[in-house]
């Protein structure tokens, strides 16, 4: 975990950014996008863009303090922009989901729109201001875009009602079973949070998208999630927040079946590794291991197929 410096006053990015981008000898040069791209506001097309949705992925923290993952879907419509600082947002509470411990009023969370018939997506994280347990508004700190790399395309399509929650309870363990082993060694896409509570006191949480081939996340022996890391835009906003704040929390979709798992655990960032060369093209690793999860069948009332 890295020590506290002032250089984040200066800069744009938080400690654990820069070290990455250190890493790389790119903090010069990430020093203007910083400054240009990541804004505290949303752009125009952003503010047009999460309306068009019909789900959206979240980043929350609990009370614990362990970070969760989450997908939640509704009709299109569900999120809507009244100015450039806010978001709204008409979500019911969901007991099921771990993620919604973190969904109360003042706390902070991130939010990942998506669009995978489009590959296009766009993140902000805040702070939410909740008077209804249906709906809450999202006071922006930080909305930026993110290029299509590494989405793989679908289109989605509801099989049923979103308002009507499955009947299948979740499944709560702190091992992967066969089930779950299957989904991560299986997988072509899953999304992250993470978060790191900054020098001026406010916490920052992130959630964002990860893909690559079909199995491009491994299982170890131990059972922890061998992950690789390819090159991206040098923002490092996970792996930064992880230098800071060594916890993840995950979340797996199976597209065919809306079955959901999601976990929480520490992470441990692999800059220089053997391990590296068995993933072609990372360009460095992340370990996670799982301390706890929850396998949610049926969670999502949609489903998705590669007919695009």
């Amino acid at each position: 975990m890295l020590e506290h410096s002032g250089e984040e006053t200066a800069s744009p990015w938080h400690r654990g950014e820069l070290a990455m981008q250190r890493s790389l000898g790119v903090v010069e040069r990430m020093d203007g996008p910083g400054r240009n791209f990541v804004r505290e506001v949303m752009p125009e097309q952003h503010r047009a863009f999460f309306p068009m949705l019909p789900f959206v992925v979240l980043g929350t923290v609990d009370a614990k303090g362990d970070v969760w993952a989450t997908v939640r879907a509704a009709q299109p419509g569900f999120m809507s922009s009244p100015e450039p600082e806010t978001l709204e947002v008409s979500l019911p509470r969901e007991p099921a989901d771990p993620a919604d411990d973190g969904m109360e009023d003042g706390a902070a969370v991130a939010m990942l729109g998506i669009q995978l018939e489009t590959r296009r997506r766009n993140r902000l994280n805040g702070v939410i201001r909740r008077t209804d347990p249906g709906a809450f508004r999202l006071r922006v700190g930080q909305s930026f875009g993110n290029c299509p790399q590494y989405i793989q395309p679908r289109a989605a399509a509801f099989v049923r009602d979103p308002d009507v929650p499955t009947a299948q309870p979740p499944l709560r363990s702190h091992v992967l079973d066969d089930r779950a082993r299957r989904m991560v060694e299986s997988a072509d896409t899953f999304f992250v949070a993470s978060y790191v509570d900054r020098e001026n006191g406010e916490r920052q949480v992130d959630v964002s998208h990860r893909g690559g081939y079909a199995g491009f996340v491994h299982l170890g022996a131990d059972g922890a999630l061998i992950v690789p890391d390819f090159a991206g835009n040098r923002f490092f906003n996970t792996l930064g927040n992880f230098l800071v704040n060594p916890k993840a929390g995950l979340v797996f979709i199976d597209f065919e079946t809306g079955d959901m798992l999601q976990m929480t655990g520490k992470v441990e960032v692999l800059l220089d590794s053997p391990e590296i060369a068995a993933f072609p093209k990372a360009e460095r690793l992340w370990h996670f291991t799982p301390e706890n999860i929850v396998f949610r069948p049926d969670a999502l009332p949609l489903r998705w197929t590669s007919d695009v």
